[in-house]
């Protein structure tokens, strides 16, 4: 086993590091190793690479996977690879950004076809059409809108036609909102999946290295069991060699 005290160099960048800094070429395998290897077409097989080049080979090979299947990266997925490569949160909050852009007539359309699609309008409207109706056919001095009723038919159609298309800019805006909840919700779940399969690369090497380390210590502790071993025979022999008082 190679002496891990002694500093080793890096074929890809030449810096001069601890053991514990860098990984065995012939650890790597896959896409990374294909990558490095067409960067550097001298890597040697039985050479180190430090974990820093490692990982932006990883990073690299994540943005040319994206691309496997298409020329070019959509621009969502160019999104969630430079997030990826510059360690970003792909998630944010979506309703304050969009809040935020609305305007002052959005904001009312809001409000308007809130308050439409609720149960207070339908009691209010509903009170004042029972008040409408019932003083133009009961009470003779305040019939302004006699049967059968012209003028409510009006104003009913004028609420309808003025109603509708604020209810519709609402909808719309929802619609839109809606649209970039899914956007935000792919880009997550993108990064999520490539987050992941760099996490599986990254366990496979952690688990390289501490077996690496297991039969370090193992080897030490076989030697320190040897050297026990022998210091006993030592003294079992000298007290065997030593004449009886």
């Amino acid at each position: 086993m190679a002496d891990t005290h002694v500093p080793l160099t890096c074929q890809v960048c030449g810096k001069t590091m601890s053991p514990g800094a860098l990984t065995p070429v012939n650890h790597l395998h896959g896409g990374v190793l294909d990558r490095l290897k067409t960067q550097l077409p001298g890597l040697q097989d039985d050479g180190f690479v430090c974990l820093d080049d490692v990982n932006l080979a990883r990073r690299d090979y994540i943005a040319s996977a994206l691309s496997a299947d298409n020329s070019e990266l959509s621009v969502l997925e160019q999104e969630v690879a430079r997030s990826v490569k510059e360690n970003e949160v792909a998630a944010r909050d979506l309703n304050s950004d969009f809040d935020n852009k609305l305007s002052v007539g959005d904001r009312i359309a809001d409000k308007v076809a809130e308050f439409g699609g609720s149960w207070r309008f339908i009691i209010i409207f509903g009170s004042i059409l029972l008040v409408w109706i019932v003083l133009n056919t009961t009470i003779a001095l305040l019939r302004f809108d006699p049967p059968p009723f012209i003028l409510l038919n009006l104003v009913l159609s004028c609420v309808a036609a003025m109603q509708a298309p604020v209810i519709m800019m609402s909808q719309n805006r929802q619609e839109a909102k809606d649209r970039l909840r899914a956007e935000q919700d792919f880009r997550t779940n993108l990064k999520a999946e490539l987050e992941v399969r760099n996490l599986n690369t990254k366990i496979d090497e952690l688990l390289t290295h501490q077996w690496q380390r297991l039969l370090e210590i193992q080897q030490l502790q076989t030697e320190m069991m040897e050297e026990l071993m022998s210091h006993r025979t030592a003294r079992e022999a000298a007290a065997a060699g030593t004449p009886d008082a």
